[in-house]
């Protein structure tokens, strides 16, 4: 169930936020110093490609939310928040122009020399009415959002994260069995559109190391295409450790091909939450603290990278106190940044 997992991590409202930063980047916004003074677009540099050739995006909300706090003086935790600005973040393509988005986020990382990070998450009847139900109203719905994405994206460098909790919520019966086969057509189908471009990995996500077991999900990754993907994804929007993340995904690569993948080590530097109530354990825990950074240099060859898919600093959902699933809550941005030793 969603509980399990906790992706949270869409909200309408980023879509005109989104589509403002493609429309900087498109007009020539780009990276300068990294005195943190001055526009937004000047508070960042790209990291060394060699470690990890990810795009940081120059207009990404979190290097907003640091102008905003040094024009209110907040200089100490506008340096907190650094924490997560100068690191490369996924970008969540949103239903309302995804060719413009996809087009404009991968632009803006060519231009810098640097891959982009995408997570597509709109599949029809997503989420099974929790934080953050919805998606696409129908499979051909969907499938004009993927060929848009994939028009977007053209020959340019993109890494993509194919629907957090797709699969998940098949084998665990949060979706209803009515819309499975559906399902699985439309993920295979978006598999074959996206890996048709010359410079796109695909990763089909796969649970966490806390969910279950590999045993319950590898035969639905195949009929979900995972042959056809570079790989899968673990850890999506949760906070398991990086070791028990790859154990995790070592088990279940064995049985799918020796498949790589990618870990999501966004908020997972203290491990999983395991006071309160064990249902809503993943959604908004406290104490928990940024992991490794993003970087092509991870611990296991099976590893390809160790990404920040979920957005550090935007909400889980409406639990905890926290906003809406995906709405930026400062607060919770500043402990995750203040409990990191990076």
């Amino acid at each position: 169930m969603y509980g399990s997992r906790g992706v949270g991590a869409f909200a309408g409202g980023r879509a005109s936020a989104a589509v403002l930063g493609a429309a900087l980047l498109l007009a020539g916004c780009s990276s300068g110093g990294d005195d943190g003074e001055g526009s937004a677009g000047s508070a960042v540099t790209q990291q060394p490609k060699e470690a990890a050739p990810f795009w940081v995006n120059p207009d990404g909300l979190a290097v907003r939310k640091i102008a905003e706090l040094r024009e209110d003086g907040k200089k100490a935790e506008a340096e907190q928040l650094r924490k997560i600005a100068e690191q490369p973040v996924a970008e969540w393509i949103s239903p309302e122009n995804p060719e413009e988005q996809a087009r404009g986020f991968t632009e803006g990382a060519d231009k810098a020399g640097r891959r982009a990070v995408l997570v597509l998450y709109n599949i029809p009847h997503r989420d099974c009415g929790q934080y953050s139900q919805g998606g696409a109203a129908d499979g051909d719905t969907y499938r004009e959002f993927v060929d848009a994405v994939a028009e977007g994206i053209g020959d340019r460098p993109a890494t993509v994260v194919l629907e957090p909790d797709a699969v998940l919520h098949l084998v665990d019966g949060c979706t209803p069995q009515e819309f499975h086969e559906e399902r699985y057509d439309l993920l295979k189908g978006a598999v074959a559109t996206l890996k048709g471009l010359k410079n796109t990995k695909v990763y089909l996500d796969a649970g966490n190391a806390g969910w279950g077991n590999p045993d319950q999900i590898h035969e639905p990754l195949k009929w979900a295409g995972i042959e056809q993907a570079d790989g899968f994804a673990v850890n999506v929007s949760n906070f398991y450790t990086t070791e028990d993340s790859i154990a995790y995904g070592k088990e279940l690569s064995a049985k799918v091909g020796g498949k790589h993948f990618v870990i999501d080590t966004s908020r997972n530097g203290n491990g999983p939450y395991t006071g309160g109530d064990p249902d809503e354990r993943w959604c908004n825990p406290p104490g928990r603290a940024l992991g490794e950074t993003p970087t092509t240099r991870t611990a296991d060859p099976l590893v390809d990278a160790y990404l920040w898919i979920k957005r550090p600093g935007e909400s889980d959902g409406e639990c905890k106190g926290g906003p809406k699933a995906g709405e930026w809550w400062e607060d919770y941005a500043l402990d995750l940044a203040r409990a990191s030793t990076s």
